[in-house]
Protein backbone atom coordinates (compact mmCIF):
# COMPACT_ATOMS: atom_id res chain seq x y z
CA UNK A 1 0.00 0.00 0.00
CA UNK A 2 1.31 3.60 -0.85
CA UNK A 3 2.01 5.77 2.10
CA UNK A 4 0.12 8.90 2.37
CA UNK A 5 3.27 11.27 2.30
CA UNK A 6 4.29 9.54 -1.31
CA UNK A 7 0.50 9.81 -2.50
CA UNK A 8 0.27 13.42 -1.51
CA UNK A 9 4.30 14.20 -3.64
CA UNK A 10 2.98 12.16 -6.76
CA UNK A 11 -0.71 14.11 -6.69
CA UNK A 12 1.60 17.01 -6.50
CA UNK A 13 3.81 16.43 -9.53
CA UNK A 14 0.99 17.23 -12.07
CA UNK A 15 0.32 20.79 -10.30
CA UNK A 16 4.24 21.52 -10.25
CA UNK A 17 4.85 21.06 -13.92
CA UNK A 18 1.63 23.15 -14.60
CA UNK A 19 3.04 25.79 -12.40
CA UNK A 20 6.64 25.74 -14.47
CA UNK A 21 4.60 25.83 -17.85
CA UNK A 22 2.84 28.94 -17.33
CA UNK A 23 5.56 30.94 -15.31
CA UNK A 24 7.50 30.13 -18.86
CA UNK A 25 3.87 30.65 -21.11
CA UNK A 26 3.97 34.01 -19.11
CA UNK A 27 7.15 35.20 -19.87
CA UNK A 28 7.15 34.38 -23.46
CA UNK A 29 4.01 35.98 -23.52
CA UNK A 30 5.93 39.24 -22.53
CA UNK A 31 7.72 39.52 -26.08
CA UNK A 32 4.42 41.44 -27.12
CA UNK A 33 5.69 44.56 -25.95
CA UNK A 34 8.52 44.80 -27.97
CA UNK A 35 6.21 43.43 -30.83
CA UNK A 36 4.65 46.58 -30.69
CA UNK A 37 7.01 48.84 -29.02
CA UNK A 38 8.50 52.04 -31.32
CA UNK A 39 11.42 51.33 -33.19
CA UNK A 40 12.99 54.33 -31.20
CA UNK A 41 12.64 52.32 -28.11
CA UNK A 42 14.64 49.60 -29.29
CA UNK A 43 17.36 51.50 -30.27
CA UNK A 44 17.71 53.03 -26.97
CA UNK A 45 17.43 49.41 -25.18
CA UNK A 46 20.42 48.13 -28.06
CA UNK A 47 22.37 51.45 -26.71
CA UNK A 48 21.84 50.38 -23.07
CA UNK A 49 23.10 46.97 -23.74
CA UNK A 50 26.21 48.53 -25.19
CA UNK A 51 25.69 47.22 -29.06
CA UNK A 52 26.08 49.50 -31.76
CA UNK A 53 23.30 51.57 -33.31
CA UNK A 54 20.54 49.33 -34.26
CA UNK A 55 19.87 50.50 -37.68
CA UNK A 56 16.42 51.38 -38.57
CA UNK A 57 15.91 48.86 -42.01
CA UNK A 58 12.71 47.77 -42.79
CA UNK A 59 14.52 43.75 -42.62
CA UNK A 60 15.38 44.89 -38.75
CA UNK A 61 11.92 45.64 -37.84
CA UNK A 62 10.84 42.71 -39.39
CA UNK A 63 12.81 40.21 -37.54
CA UNK A 64 12.88 41.95 -34.13
CA UNK A 65 8.78 42.31 -34.59
CA UNK A 66 8.20 38.93 -36.40
CA UNK A 67 10.48 37.32 -33.37
CA UNK A 68 8.99 38.63 -31.29
CA UNK A 69 5.49 37.84 -32.19
CA UNK A 70 6.83 33.84 -32.86
CA UNK A 71 8.16 34.07 -28.78
CA UNK A 72 4.58 35.22 -27.66
CA UNK A 73 2.92 32.98 -30.03
CA UNK A 74 4.93 29.66 -28.33
CA UNK A 75 4.07 31.68 -24.91
CA UNK A 76 0.24 30.64 -26.15
CA UNK A 77 0.95 27.05 -27.24
CA UNK A 78 2.66 26.46 -23.67
CA UNK A 79 -0.11 28.03 -21.72
CA UNK A 80 -2.41 26.21 -23.54
CA UNK A 81 -0.87 22.55 -22.87
CA UNK A 82 -0.69 23.67 -18.76
CA UNK A 83 -4.06 23.55 -18.66
CA UNK A 84 -4.42 19.78 -18.70
CA UNK A 85 -0.70 18.61 -18.51
CA UNK A 86 -1.62 14.88 -18.70
CA UNK A 87 -3.33 14.99 -21.77
CA UNK A 88 -0.85 16.83 -23.61
CA UNK A 89 2.16 15.10 -22.31
CA UNK A 90 3.60 13.90 -25.40
CA UNK A 91 3.32 17.70 -26.64
CA UNK A 92 4.81 18.90 -23.32
CA UNK A 93 7.56 16.65 -23.46
CA UNK A 94 7.88 17.32 -27.27
CA UNK A 95 8.45 20.99 -26.31
CA UNK A 96 10.92 20.25 -23.66
CA UNK A 97 13.10 18.55 -25.58
CA UNK A 98 13.01 21.60 -28.44
CA UNK A 99 13.30 23.95 -25.40
CA UNK A 100 16.63 22.30 -24.08
CA UNK A 101 17.93 21.93 -28.09
CA UNK A 102 17.05 25.69 -28.95
CA UNK A 103 18.37 26.90 -25.86
CA UNK A 104 21.62 25.04 -26.76
CA UNK A 105 21.85 26.67 -30.33
CA UNK A 106 21.36 30.14 -28.64
CA UNK A 107 24.29 29.81 -26.40
CA UNK A 108 26.24 29.01 -29.48
CA UNK A 109 24.79 31.66 -31.70
CA UNK A 110 25.52 33.86 -29.05
CA UNK A 111 28.79 33.49 -28.35
CA UNK A 112 29.04 33.49 -31.88
CA UNK A 113 27.36 36.83 -32.93
CA UNK A 114 29.15 38.50 -30.43
CA UNK A 115 25.88 39.18 -27.72
CA UNK A 116 27.59 40.69 -24.67
CA UNK A 117 28.80 38.20 -22.06
CA UNK A 118 25.72 38.22 -19.83
CA UNK A 119 23.33 37.90 -22.53
CA UNK A 120 25.31 34.80 -23.74
CA UNK A 121 25.04 33.31 -20.43
CA UNK A 122 21.78 34.19 -19.33
CA UNK A 123 19.66 33.56 -22.50
CA UNK A 124 20.44 29.87 -23.76
CA UNK A 125 21.33 28.13 -19.91
CA UNK A 126 17.56 29.51 -18.72
CA UNK A 127 16.26 28.02 -22.02
CA UNK A 128 18.04 24.75 -20.79
CA UNK A 129 16.95 25.09 -17.51
CA UNK A 130 13.50 25.52 -18.32
CA UNK A 131 13.39 22.68 -20.71
CA UNK A 132 15.39 20.62 -18.40
CA UNK A 133 12.84 21.15 -16.07
CA UNK A 134 9.99 20.41 -17.83
CA UNK A 135 11.17 17.20 -19.12
CA UNK A 136 11.97 16.40 -15.30
CA UNK A 137 8.50 17.01 -14.02
CA UNK A 138 7.24 15.58 -17.52
CA UNK A 139 8.91 12.12 -16.74
CA UNK A 140 7.45 12.24 -12.88
CA UNK A 141 3.89 12.76 -14.18
CA UNK A 142 4.69 10.01 -16.33
CA UNK A 143 5.07 7.83 -13.41
CA UNK A 144 2.83 8.67 -11.36
CA UNK A 145 0.35 8.17 -14.42
CA UNK A 146 1.55 4.69 -14.13
CA UNK A 147 1.63 3.98 -10.38
CA UNK A 148 -2.08 5.60 -10.32
CA UNK A 149 -3.15 2.69 -12.93
CA UNK A 150 -1.10 0.12 -11.15
CA UNK A 151 -3.05 0.94 -7.90
CA UNK A 152 -6.80 1.18 -9.46
CA UNK A 153 -5.87 -1.99 -11.22
CA UNK A 154 -4.66 -3.73 -7.61
CA UNK A 155 -7.67 -2.00 -5.88
CA UNK A 156 -10.29 -3.62 -8.48
CA UNK A 157 -8.61 -6.97 -8.41
CA UNK A 158 -8.81 -6.65 -4.63
CA UNK A 159 -12.77 -6.03 -5.20
CA UNK A 160 -13.10 -8.84 -6.82
CA UNK A 161 -11.76 -10.98 -4.68
CA UNK A 162 -14.34 -9.57 -2.04
CA UNK A 163 -17.27 -10.33 -4.50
Amino acid sequence: MMSTNRHTVLRWRPKALEIVLRVTGALLLTALIPAVMPFAWMQGIHRLLGMEELPEMPITGYLTRSLSAMYALHGVLVLFVSLDVRRYLPVVKCLAVLGILFGLSMLVLDFTVGMPWFWSVCEGPIVVILGGAILGLSKSVEVSEAEDEHRDRRKRSEDMQDV
